[in-house]
C-alpha cells in the first residue's frame, strides 16, 4: 500500500519534534517529506511537494493556519488535513468540520490518538471510487456545442478564462465549460499539475523552461511546440517539480 506523503506543519521546535519522533513509529504508512516552523514556508512547502497528508497547528506564530487552507485551496486541491492544537477552541473546530479534516488532536499528541488519525487518513486515500479508479488515455471536455475529446499525451495546459478554462492541445484551442478546478480534481495529479492560479501543465510534455523569460516549452512525441508564457510563481514552481 501506497504510503502517504506528508507534511509537518508546527512553528513550536519542542512538539514539532515530538510529533516527528511519533510518526517515526507509524512510517509503514506515512512519509514524512519535509518540516515548517511558519506560515510562509508552509505554503511554499505544500504547493511544492503537494503533500497526501498535512499535520497542521492551528495557529502559526499568530497567523491562522485556516487562512492558509482557505488561500491553498484556490491554487491546489487540498491534502487531507488533520489539525494539531495545545487548546480546544470550538470556533477551530467548526472551520476544521467545514473544511472536511480528518481529525483535531490537541497536543501532548497522544500516539494512540495519532495512529487512529492516520489510519482515517489511509482509509480515505485507499477508499475505490464508485466506478474504481483507472487513468484514461483520453479525457472529454464539456463545450458551449458539445463535448470535445482529446488523447492525454496531445493535451499541452489548460488556462482559466473566468469560470471556463481553454484546452490547449497540439493541434489547437478549445473553450470548455468547466472551470480550472474542476477540471484540476478529475485529471490524474500525477501529469496534470497546477503550477499557479490559473495554469495546469502537463508534465510529460514540458521540454524546457526559461527563468529569465519566465516561459515553458512544451513538446508533443510526434515533435509538435507549444510556447507557454508563465508568471514569476509558475515558473519557480514548475522548476521545482519537474523532473
Amino acid at each position: 500500500m501506497k504510503k502517504l506523503k506528508t507534511i509537518v506543519v508546527e512553528d513550536e521546535q519542542l512538539p514539532r519534534l515530538s510529533l516527528l519522533a511519533k510518526l517515526e513509529e507509524c512510517r509503514q504508512n506515512v512519509e514524512v517529506v519535509d518540516a515548517c516552523d511558519n506560515y510562509n514556508a508552509a505554503r511554499q512547502s505544500i504547493l511544492q511537494h503537494r503533500p497526501d497528508l498535512l499535520f497542521l497547528d492551528i495557529q502559526l506564530q499568530g497567523r491562522d493556519s485556516i487562512q492558509l487552507l482557505n488561500e491553498l485551496k484556490q491554487t491546489i486541491t487540498l491534502p487531507y488535513v488533520i489539525f494539531t492544537t495545545a487548546y480546544s477552541d470550538r470556533k477551530y473546530l467548526m472551520s476544521a468540520i467545514k473544511l472536511a479534516a480528518v481529525d483535531y488532536l490537541l497536543k501532548p499528541i497522544d500516539k494512540g490518538e495519532l495512529a487512529h488519525a492516520i489510519a482515517k487518513a489511509v482509509n480515505r486515500a485507499h477508499a475505490p471510487s464508485p466506478v474504481g479508479r483507472t487513468v484514461p488515455e483520453r479525457f472529454s471536455f464539456r463545450s458551449v456545442n458539445g463535448k470535445i475529446v482529446a488523447a492525454a499525451a496531445d493535451i499541452a495546459y489548460i488556462k482559466a478564462d473566468g469560470n471556463y478554462s481553454l484546452v490547449t492541445t497540439f493541434h489547437g484551442q478549445d473553450l470548455v465549460t468547466e472551470s480550472l478546478l474542476s477540471l484540476e480534481r478529475r485529471l490524474p495529479a500525477d501529469v496534470f499539475v497546477r503550477i499557479d492560479r490559473s495554469t495546469i501543465v502537463n508534465l510529460e510534455c514540458v521540454y524546457k523552461v526559461n527563468l529569465q523569460q519566465h516561459t515553458c516549452t512544451l513538446r508533443s512525441s510526434a515533435g509538435i511546440i507549444e510556447q507557454l508564457k508563465l508568471s514569476k510563481s509558475g515558473v519557480e514552481m514548475l522548476m521545482a517539480i519537474v523532473k
